[in-house]
């Protein structure tokens, strides 16, 4: 026979144990995760040079090409476009660019084309280049000409052009 104190002890026992049928459960619910990521473009660029030991006496008309580094967000639609220099005598002189050597000019043309039919401006009565963000960095070349250098002054000459990237 079992005494009191074993069946409360048993009786105790079973109180302690959890049954985890009756308490166990689960609860779900849903976050949301969100960002926003904006258009953005970065631009850089080297110096256009014509060359650094050219004959005037040969008068033909001298070409040179440098390159533009783009970055932009993908699939943003950009366009680039060159400002008329600082010799230009304006803002949107764009058939006027000039280098410049003190008191001295040499006319210069940027170009959109390898064939130097499409002069580079801001869109107003001449070309802007366009293209798409890849998020990578994307490559395009500014050609340059300078038609004559006959009557030219030994010396050296500059402009100084601004890039703008609209995106």
């Amino acid at each position: 026979m079992r005494s009191r104190q074993d069946t409360h002890l048993l009786l105790l026992t079973l109180l302690a144990v959890p049954v985890a049928s009756a308490w166990a459960g689960t609860a779900t619910n849903s976050l949301t995760s969100q960002t926003t990521v904006t258009t953005a473009c970065n631009v850089s660029g080297n110096t256009l040079a014509f060359g650094s030991a050219i004959n005037p006496i040969s008068g033909a008309a001298v070409t040179g090409s440098s390159t533009l580094t783009i970055e932009c967000t993908a699939t943003t639609p950009y366009t680039v476009a060159l400002s008329a220099g600082v010799n230009a005598g304006g803002i949107t002189n764009f058939l006027n660019r000039k280098m410049a050597n003190g008191a001295y000019t040499l006319a210069y043309q940027l170009y959109v084309d390898s064939g130097y039919t499409q002069v580079w401006g801001n869109g107003t009565g001449s070309s802007v280049y366009s293209g798409t963000g890849s998020g990578g960095l994307q490559n395009v070349t500014i050609y340059g000409r300078i038609p004559s250098l006959t009557g030219t002054v030994p010396g050296t000459y500059t402009d100084t052009v601004t890039v703008t990237v609209t995106y």
